[in-house]
């Protein structure tokens, strides 16, 4: 078990994310889920949209390939939006899902 005999160190951990920019495509996809809470009602008063419950916010042009807020959102189900292919270090390689390809 790591961290046994000393404290798990917090501030490091979150110092090394802002380094890899983990943190900043985080307050990007935070944003844009508060973009669409904003514009849309909120029925049952849980702070998420009725049209978002259950689904993704997902941008048109990815974050790793360079997108943002600005490019575009669009609301997608869970299986559809996190279905793309990866590299063996979490990157994306294509914005095309298996799904959409074979089509």
């Amino acid at each position: 078990m790591p961290y046994v005999n000393k404290p798990r160190p917090y501030a490091k951990e979150y110092q090394q994310q802002k380094a890899r920019g983990e943190h900043e495509r985080r307050m990007e996809r935070q944003r844009g889920r508060r973009a669409i809470d904003k514009t849309s009602e909120d029925g049952n008063g849980n702070g998420k949209a009725d049209r978002r419950e259950g689904k993704d916010v997902a941008h048109l042009k990815a974050l790793d390939k360079g997108g943002s807020n600005k490019n575009g959102l669009r609301i997608q189900s869970v299986a559809k939006n996190r279905s793309f292919k990866r590299d063996s270090k979490g990157n994306l390689v294509s914005e095309i899902s298996k799904r959409e390809r074979s089509r």
